[in-house]
């Protein structure tokens, strides 16, 4: 971390008035706090990871601790982190705060072969934790067990089913999916008997005796009703009134419609896109002449979310009694999974063409070559980009990206209804591209964040598909313009803007609406000629501006002579810069 990035942090907390999931302050003026391995072990385990800054007192505005033992608090803190298992390796650096050290210590997320975390002398069910929102929870019992399978390959959808055989699936099912094998083009699977095939593609494996026993993943794809054997194994569908879950409507009904599907895996995917498109509004769209009818939610984005869940969902023994949810509210249409994200994908990589992980390798398998009744080909090509031509459905509709919502338990997608281009985002939009070269993703991003989403490196990936060396150069333009102002440093650094929305009024005056962001130059000019020399964070906080903000300016302002630094080098802890005045 440099010292820019620990003042932007710095000033993030000072402007905010308060902590964040990626950063934990401790005054520590008496010495290392007690249970400090409560958080190490939640950073290590939380996406991301974090930053402890010893030092700081947040009951006095993140004002520096009046005395404080760096030397001691770093050996401390060193040998507490030998006692966390596995042994954590932070960046620990000390830095100034108005002339008093502050001891900052970069915790690093764990590698999903390590987690997790936990503090030796709690064990591991009492002294493994979690980050969530600006504190620290303790990891159930299933979340813990979550994190161990994830050192492997889960293997529960290879599960033989004790007293099951071959006969006890549908023979409709599997003719028609022996059929398809077969006609593949590898010569190997026409020579193959049924039960050979069977085994290879794992619907049926031995058990103890050397029977063949039909599997988890078979069961769920060729039995007749294999809610009989796990009963929540289902999809169940609610639409509600309002937009909370749990509020009534109008007529004091907690449900619009409450339906369960059950049957095989084909049928619940038919079953689910057919009682969403029952509920589904049609919207058009104009293009030039023509006018476009199309669903609420485009139905290929539905249909990948709803295999994903199925596909995807965990199948151990504790996660069984959990179903796939379908929420339908009238701004969204949301579909929940049991068990989060697996394997080496993250959160910031959803989306990403090639970049898959499957927690049922022999379910997905199957998953591409059942062909389910009255759908178009298989369920599922299961080659790590049906998320990316999701995300490009919607990108070609006019319509926001899904947003995420993954814990160690649970996997919640949701999709908004409505368009992100409305006319009066239009009319916003070219009011602020009157001076400004504008490209097309820059305008998705601005018209995202003016329907009061975030926007981070990441989200601007998958809502416009760059990439991520793109999506940080774009998104500099726009601070560099001034329609955006960053907070955070590098991949804690979010976006938000700094541009009012146009009122409808002012939409044909002449004189750009935005002008305020186009005087910024003007504004630090007036303040350090009334305020006298100020540094970079000062200047921030008197305009309410981004560390990085200040800085693009001030090197505009400085290019044309009309402002100069105090110091010689930039990294001086007394730099200011003052107003230069001619002749």
């Amino acid at each position: 971390m440099t010292p820019e990035d620990f003042q932007d942090l710095l000033a993030h907390l000072r402007q905010h008035r308060a902590e964040s999931p990626r950063i934990e302050v401790k005054l520590a003026q008496g010495g290392l706090p007690k249970r400090l391995w409560e958080t190490l072990s939640a950073f290590s385990n939380t996406s991301g990871g974090g930053v402890l800054i010893l030092g700081l007192d947040e009951d006095r505005g993140f004002a520096p601790a009046e005395s404080l033992d760096v030397g001691k608090l770093q050996a401390d803190l060193a040998s507490l982190c030998g006692q966390m298992v596995p042994p954590l390796r932070l960046l620990i650096e000390t830095f100034q705060v108005e002339g008093r050290s502050v001891l900052v210590a970069e915790v690093p997320e764990l590698s999903n072969d390590q987690k997790p975390c936990y503090y030796a002398g709690s064990g591991l069910a009492g002294g493994a934790f979690l980050r969530v929102g600006d504190g620290d929870r303790r990891l159930t019992p299933y979340e813990i067990q979550s994190l161990l399978e994830s050192r492997g390959q889960p293997r529960h959808d290879l599960d033989p089913l004790a007293g099951t055989t071959i006969a006890d699936l549908s023979a409709e099912l599997l003719d028609r999916f022996l059929k398809r094998v077969r006609r593949r083009s590898e010569a190997r699977f026409r020579s193959w008997s049924d039960e050979r095939i069977l085994q290879a593609f794992h619907v049926v494996a031995p058990q103890e005796g050397g029977d063949l026993a039909v599997t988890v993943a078979g069961w769920l794809c060729f039995a007749e009703y294999p809610q009989e054997r796990f009963p929540n194994l289902c999809v169940t569908f609610l639409r509600f009134p309002t937009s909370t879950a749990g509020e009534p409507g109008p007529g004091g009904e907690r449900f619009l419609d409450n339906v369960r599907l059950e049957g095989p895996v084909p049928d619940l995917v038919v079953g689910a896109l057919g009682v969403v498109k029952r509920h589904m509004k049609r919207r058009g769209i104009v293009h030039g002449l023509y006018r476009e009818d199309l669903w609420e939610y485009p139905e290929e984005v539905f249909r990948e979310a709803i295999v994903n869940a199925l596909g995807h969902r965990d199948l151990s023994p504790a996660a069984r009694g959990a179903q796939v949810q379908v929420l339908m509210f009238p701004d969204r249409l949301e579909v929940v999974s049991p068990g989060g994200l697996f394997g080496p994908v993250s959160l910031d990589e959803l989306g990403t063409v090639g970049v898959q992980s499957s927690r049922n390798q022999a379910l997905m398998r199957l998953l591409e070559d059942l062909e389910p009744e009255g759908l178009p080909g298989t369920l599922c090509e299961n080659r790590g980009t049906g998320l990316s031509s999701m995300l490009e459905s919607l990108r070609r509709a006019g319509m926001s990206p899904p947003e995420f919502d993954v814990s160690l338990t649970r996997f919640r997608l949701a999709l908004p209804n409505h368009t992100m281009f409305d006319q009066e985002t239009l009319t916003w939009l070219e009011q602020v591209a009157q001076d400004r070269p504008l490209h097309e993703r820059q305008r998705q991003a601005l018209a995202w964040l003016r329907h009061g989403k975030e926007l981070s490196n990441a989200i601007y990936c998958r809502l416009t598909g760059a990439d991520s060396r793109v999506a940080t150069r774009e998104l500099t333009e726009l601070v560099e313009m001034s329609v955006l102002q960053r907070e955070g440093t590098r991949r804690w650094a979010t976006y938000s803007l700094t541009l009012e929305p146009v009122p409808e009024e002012q939409a044909t005056e002449t004189r750009p609406v935005q002008k305020r962001s186009l005087e910024r130059g003007q504004e630090i000019l007036a303040l350090l000629e009334r305020e006298g020399p100020l540094s970079t964070v000062e200047i921030g906080e008197w305009l309410r501006l981004s560390r990085s903000a200040v800085g693009i300016w001030l090197r505009r302002l400085e290019a044309s002579q009309e402002v100069e630094p105090t110091e010689r080098s930039r990294r001086a802890p007394n730099l200011r810069y003052r107003r230069r005045h001619q002749g």
